[in-house]
Protein backbone atom coordinates (compact mmCIF):
# COMPACT_ATOMS: atom_id res chain seq x y z
CA UNK A 1 0.00 0.00 0.00
CA UNK A 2 1.53 3.30 -0.70
CA UNK A 3 1.12 6.25 0.92
CA UNK A 4 0.11 9.48 -0.47
CA UNK A 5 2.48 12.79 -0.16
CA UNK A 6 1.49 15.00 2.48
CA UNK A 7 -1.22 18.09 1.31
CA UNK A 8 0.51 21.17 0.65
CA UNK A 9 -1.07 24.26 3.07
CA UNK A 10 -3.25 26.32 1.22
CA UNK A 11 -2.40 29.98 0.42
CA UNK A 12 -4.63 31.77 2.79
CA UNK A 13 -2.26 34.60 3.59
CA UNK A 14 -1.52 37.82 1.26
CA UNK A 15 1.42 40.38 2.52
CA UNK A 16 0.86 43.91 0.12
CA UNK A 17 3.90 46.08 0.66
CA UNK A 18 2.28 49.93 0.55
CA UNK A 19 4.96 51.74 2.31
CA UNK A 20 6.45 54.01 -0.54
CA UNK A 21 6.48 57.30 -1.04
CA UNK A 22 5.09 57.22 -4.37
CA UNK A 23 7.31 59.91 -5.67
CA UNK A 24 6.23 58.97 -9.35
CA UNK A 25 3.28 60.67 -8.67
CA UNK A 26 3.74 63.62 -7.24
CA UNK A 27 2.68 66.42 -6.68
CA UNK A 28 -0.79 64.11 -6.31
CA UNK A 29 0.57 62.08 -3.87
CA UNK A 30 2.53 64.76 -1.62
CA UNK A 31 -0.46 64.44 1.20
CA UNK A 32 -2.42 60.72 0.23
CA UNK A 33 -0.91 58.11 -0.76
CA UNK A 34 -0.84 56.34 -4.50
CA UNK A 35 -2.76 53.36 -3.28
CA UNK A 36 -5.40 55.94 -2.45
CA UNK A 37 -5.74 57.59 -5.82
CA UNK A 38 -9.18 56.39 -7.52
CA UNK A 39 -10.12 54.27 -10.21
CA UNK A 40 -13.11 56.05 -11.76
CA UNK A 41 -14.39 55.43 -7.84
CA UNK A 42 -12.31 53.03 -6.21
CA UNK A 43 -8.92 53.28 -5.01
CA UNK A 44 -6.48 50.90 -6.44
CA UNK A 45 -5.96 49.02 -3.01
CA UNK A 46 -9.23 48.19 -3.10
CA UNK A 47 -8.49 46.55 -6.52
CA UNK A 48 -5.82 44.74 -4.92
CA UNK A 49 -7.53 43.56 -1.61
CA UNK A 50 -10.25 41.89 -3.89
CA UNK A 51 -8.29 40.22 -5.99
CA UNK A 52 -6.44 38.35 -3.43
CA UNK A 53 -10.30 37.84 -2.12
CA UNK A 54 -11.28 36.32 -5.39
CA UNK A 55 -8.38 33.80 -5.34
CA UNK A 56 -9.52 32.17 -2.16
CA UNK A 57 -7.35 34.88 0.40
CA UNK A 58 -8.86 35.92 3.43
CA UNK A 59 -6.15 36.88 5.60
CA UNK A 60 -4.53 40.05 4.75
CA UNK A 61 -1.57 42.35 6.15
CA UNK A 62 -0.99 45.51 4.93
CA UNK A 63 2.68 46.96 5.24
CA UNK A 64 1.91 50.87 5.72
CA UNK A 65 4.39 53.79 6.58
CA UNK A 66 4.10 57.41 7.48
CA UNK A 67 1.05 59.10 6.10
CA UNK A 68 -0.76 56.25 4.94
CA UNK A 69 -3.57 56.20 8.02
CA UNK A 70 -6.43 56.55 5.15
CA UNK A 71 -5.49 52.76 4.04
CA UNK A 72 -6.69 51.64 7.10
CA UNK A 73 -9.94 53.83 7.51
CA UNK A 74 -11.09 52.95 4.25
CA UNK A 75 -11.07 49.27 5.41
CA UNK A 76 -12.55 49.79 8.41
CA UNK A 77 -16.49 50.90 9.21
CA UNK A 78 -17.48 54.20 9.44
CA UNK A 79 -21.02 53.89 11.52
CA UNK A 80 -21.52 58.04 11.20
CA UNK A 81 -21.45 57.65 7.59
CA UNK A 82 -23.48 54.30 7.67
CA UNK A 83 -25.95 56.15 9.73
CA UNK A 84 -26.13 58.78 6.90
CA UNK A 85 -26.85 56.40 4.45
CA UNK A 86 -29.15 54.20 5.82
CA UNK A 87 -30.87 57.15 7.13
CA UNK A 88 -31.17 58.70 3.46
CA UNK A 89 -31.89 55.13 2.11
CA UNK A 90 -28.97 55.11 -0.07
CA UNK A 91 -28.75 51.57 0.77
CA UNK A 92 -26.94 50.18 -2.65
CA UNK A 93 -23.99 52.80 -0.90
CA UNK A 94 -24.27 51.50 2.73
CA UNK A 95 -23.90 47.90 1.35
CA UNK A 96 -20.85 48.53 -0.63
CA UNK A 97 -18.73 50.53 2.51
CA UNK A 98 -19.86 47.88 5.26
CA UNK A 99 -18.91 45.08 2.60
CA UNK A 100 -15.23 46.60 2.70
CA UNK A 101 -14.63 45.36 6.14
CA UNK A 102 -16.10 42.19 5.79
CA UNK A 103 -14.40 40.84 3.08
CA UNK A 104 -11.36 39.34 4.75
CA UNK A 105 -9.67 40.00 8.10
CA UNK A 106 -7.39 42.99 6.88
CA UNK A 107 -4.65 43.61 9.43
CA UNK A 108 -1.40 46.60 9.29
CA UNK A 109 2.30 46.88 10.03
CA UNK A 110 4.36 50.00 9.41
CA UNK A 111 7.58 49.28 8.05
CA UNK A 112 9.66 51.73 10.06
CA UNK A 113 12.19 53.19 7.18
CA UNK A 114 11.64 52.94 3.57
CA UNK A 115 14.47 49.97 3.01
CA UNK A 116 12.73 48.87 0.11
CA UNK A 117 10.26 46.04 -1.25
CA UNK A 118 12.68 43.04 0.60
CA UNK A 119 12.67 44.64 3.83
CA UNK A 120 8.50 45.51 3.64
CA UNK A 121 8.03 41.73 3.28
CA UNK A 122 10.32 40.56 5.87
CA UNK A 123 8.16 42.62 8.59
CA UNK A 124 5.75 40.39 7.68
CA UNK A 125 7.15 37.03 9.07
CA UNK A 126 5.81 37.38 13.11
CA UNK A 127 2.36 37.47 10.61
CA UNK A 128 2.70 34.58 8.21
CA UNK A 129 5.02 32.22 10.30
CA UNK A 130 5.46 28.84 8.42
CA UNK A 131 2.56 29.09 5.82
CA UNK A 132 2.90 29.98 2.14
CA UNK A 133 1.63 33.19 1.23
CA UNK A 134 1.07 35.88 -1.94
CA UNK A 135 2.48 39.37 -2.05
CA UNK A 136 0.96 42.00 -4.40
CA UNK A 137 1.87 44.78 -4.76
CA UNK A 138 -0.46 47.84 -3.62
CA UNK A 139 0.30 49.62 -6.90
CA UNK A 140 -0.08 46.90 -9.14
CA UNK A 141 -3.53 46.30 -10.55
CA UNK A 142 -5.08 43.57 -12.51
CA UNK A 143 -8.43 43.22 -14.75
CA UNK A 144 -11.08 41.92 -12.73
CA UNK A 145 -10.83 39.07 -15.29
CA UNK A 146 -7.48 38.61 -14.85
CA UNK A 147 -6.41 34.72 -13.78
CA UNK A 148 -2.68 35.11 -12.71
CA UNK A 149 -2.71 34.86 -8.52
CA UNK A 150 -5.42 32.06 -9.42
CA UNK A 151 -2.96 30.05 -11.48
CA UNK A 152 -0.20 31.32 -9.11
CA UNK A 153 -1.35 29.38 -6.23
CA UNK A 154 -2.60 26.61 -8.32
CA UNK A 155 1.26 26.16 -9.54
CA UNK A 156 2.20 26.51 -6.04
CA UNK A 157 -0.31 23.74 -4.88
CA UNK A 158 1.49 21.49 -8.07
CA UNK A 159 4.67 21.97 -6.99
CA UNK A 160 5.12 23.24 -3.44
CA UNK A 161 7.31 25.81 -4.64
CA UNK A 162 7.39 29.96 -4.33
CA UNK A 163 6.14 31.37 -8.10
CA UNK A 164 6.56 34.44 -9.41
CA UNK A 165 4.74 36.78 -12.14
CA UNK A 166 6.63 37.54 -15.62
CA UNK A 167 5.66 39.39 -18.44
CA UNK A 168 7.66 40.02 -21.22
CA UNK A 169 8.88 43.40 -22.02
CA UNK A 170 11.43 45.11 -24.66
CA UNK A 171 14.92 44.45 -23.58
CA UNK A 172 15.63 48.43 -23.20
CA UNK A 173 13.13 48.61 -20.46
CA UNK A 174 14.30 45.50 -18.58
CA UNK A 175 16.83 47.98 -16.39
CA UNK A 176 13.46 49.33 -14.65
CA UNK A 177 12.43 45.97 -13.27
CA UNK A 178 13.87 42.14 -12.25
CA UNK A 179 14.55 40.16 -15.10
CA UNK A 180 14.99 35.99 -15.24
CA UNK A 181 16.73 33.65 -17.08
CA UNK A 182 13.83 31.14 -18.00
CA UNK A 183 13.72 27.34 -18.75
CA UNK A 184 10.48 26.36 -20.24
CA UNK A 185 8.11 24.34 -18.48
CA UNK A 186 4.99 24.51 -19.89
CA UNK A 187 3.29 27.00 -22.20
CA UNK A 188 2.71 29.25 -19.64
CA UNK A 189 5.67 28.56 -16.66
CA UNK A 190 8.91 28.44 -17.06
CA UNK A 191 11.73 27.41 -13.96
CA UNK A 192 13.50 30.36 -12.90
CA UNK A 193 17.28 29.49 -13.71
CA UNK A 194 18.33 32.66 -12.30
CA UNK A 195 17.29 36.52 -11.52
CA UNK A 196 19.00 40.02 -11.08
CA UNK A 197 17.80 43.28 -10.81
CA UNK A 198 17.38 46.05 -13.02
CA UNK A 199 19.66 44.59 -15.59
CA UNK A 200 21.20 46.45 -18.51
CA UNK A 201 19.73 45.67 -21.59
CA UNK A 202 23.22 43.91 -22.74
CA UNK A 203 22.99 42.45 -19.93
CA UNK A 204 19.30 41.32 -19.16
CA UNK A 205 18.94 37.46 -19.36
CA UNK A 206 15.91 37.31 -21.24
CA UNK A 207 13.09 39.76 -21.97
CA UNK A 208 10.68 38.47 -19.02
CA UNK A 209 10.24 40.90 -15.98
CA UNK A 210 8.80 40.68 -12.96
CA UNK A 211 5.78 42.15 -12.44
CA UNK A 212 4.27 42.84 -9.11
CA UNK A 213 2.89 39.26 -8.01
CA UNK A 214 4.49 36.51 -6.06
CA UNK A 215 3.42 33.32 -4.26
CA UNK A 216 6.09 32.24 -1.53
CA UNK A 217 6.78 29.47 0.66
CA UNK A 218 8.38 30.78 4.12
CA UNK A 219 11.74 29.96 3.15
CA UNK A 220 12.04 33.58 1.13
CA UNK A 221 12.16 35.35 5.08
CA UNK A 222 15.45 33.40 5.70
CA UNK A 223 16.62 34.07 2.54
CA UNK A 224 15.68 37.83 3.22
CA UNK A 225 17.39 37.83 6.40
CA UNK A 226 20.72 37.11 4.22
CA UNK A 227 20.37 40.46 1.83
CA UNK A 228 22.88 43.33 1.89
CA UNK A 229 21.14 46.31 0.51
CA UNK A 230 21.83 46.49 -3.38
CA UNK A 231 20.68 48.43 -5.95
CA UNK A 232 19.85 51.71 -4.47
CA UNK A 233 21.20 50.80 -1.24
CA UNK A 234 17.94 48.82 -0.13
CA UNK A 235 17.10 45.31 0.52
CA UNK A 236 15.67 43.87 -2.75
CA UNK A 237 13.06 41.05 -2.61
CA UNK A 238 14.61 39.94 -6.19
CA UNK A 239 18.67 39.30 -4.19
CA UNK A 240 16.09 36.92 -1.83
CA UNK A 241 14.93 35.47 -4.79
CA UNK A 242 18.46 34.54 -6.27
CA UNK A 243 19.23 33.31 -2.90
CA UNK A 244 16.66 30.79 -2.92
CA UNK A 245 17.12 29.39 -5.97
CA UNK A 246 20.38 27.71 -4.15
CA UNK A 247 18.24 26.09 -2.25
CA UNK A 248 15.08 24.69 -4.01
CA UNK A 249 13.13 25.66 -7.50
CA UNK A 250 11.24 28.88 -8.21
CA UNK A 251 8.98 29.01 -11.01
CA UNK A 252 7.77 32.14 -13.23
CA UNK A 253 4.15 32.14 -14.52
CA UNK A 254 3.79 34.21 -17.57
CA UNK A 255 1.16 36.44 -18.41
CA UNK A 256 0.57 38.98 -20.94
CA UNK A 257 -2.24 41.48 -20.29
CA UNK A 258 -4.57 43.02 -17.83
CA UNK A 259 -1.77 44.33 -15.75
CA UNK A 260 -1.76 48.48 -14.60
CA UNK A 261 1.07 50.01 -12.47
CA UNK A 262 -0.92 52.94 -11.05
CA UNK A 263 2.13 54.47 -10.32
CA UNK A 264 2.66 55.33 -14.21
CA UNK A 265 1.05 58.17 -15.36
CA UNK A 266 0.35 56.58 -18.70
CA UNK A 267 -0.92 53.37 -17.11
CA UNK A 268 -3.14 55.02 -14.71
CA UNK A 269 -5.08 57.16 -16.60
CA UNK A 270 -5.26 53.85 -19.54
CA UNK A 271 -6.83 51.73 -16.41
CA UNK A 272 -8.98 54.53 -15.52
CA UNK A 273 -10.18 54.11 -19.29
CA UNK A 274 -10.54 50.55 -20.11
CA UNK A 275 -11.94 50.26 -16.63
CA UNK A 276 -14.63 52.36 -16.97
CA UNK A 277 -15.64 51.57 -20.27
CA UNK A 278 -16.39 48.20 -19.00
CA UNK A 279 -18.91 49.19 -16.54
CA UNK A 280 -22.34 48.72 -17.26
CA UNK A 281 -23.41 51.89 -15.83
CA UNK A 282 -20.84 54.33 -16.83
CA UNK A 283 -19.44 51.70 -20.35
CA UNK A 284 -22.08 52.73 -22.92
CA UNK A 285 -22.00 57.27 -22.22
CA UNK A 286 -18.21 56.75 -21.81
CA UNK A 287 -17.82 54.91 -24.67
CA UNK A 288 -19.82 57.40 -26.91
CA UNK A 289 -18.02 60.00 -25.08
CA UNK A 290 -14.67 58.55 -26.30
CA UNK A 291 -15.62 57.64 -30.18
CA UNK A 292 -16.87 61.80 -30.19
CA UNK A 293 -14.04 63.27 -28.88
CA UNK A 294 -11.72 61.35 -31.09
CA UNK A 295 -14.29 62.55 -34.02
CA UNK A 296 -14.35 66.08 -33.02
CA UNK A 297 -10.58 66.65 -32.19
CA UNK A 298 -9.79 64.19 -35.53
CA UNK A 299 -7.68 61.85 -33.82
CA UNK A 300 -9.41 58.65 -35.25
Amino acid sequence: MTSSAPAKPAVTKAVIPAAGLGTRFLPATKAQPKEMLPIVDKPAIQFVVEEAVRAGIDDILIITGRGKRSLEDHFDRNFELEYYLESRGKIHELDEIQALAEMADIHYVRQGEPLGLGHAVSVARKHVGDNPFAVLLGDDIMDRRSVVLPGMIETYQQYGRSVVALQEFPLEQMSSYGCVKPERVTDQLVRVLDIVEKPSPNEAPSNLAVMGRYVFTPEIFDALEQVKPGVGGEIQLTDAIALLLGEQTVYGYTFSEGRYDIGNKLDYLRATVEIAIDRDDLGPEFRAFLVKLMKDRDLA
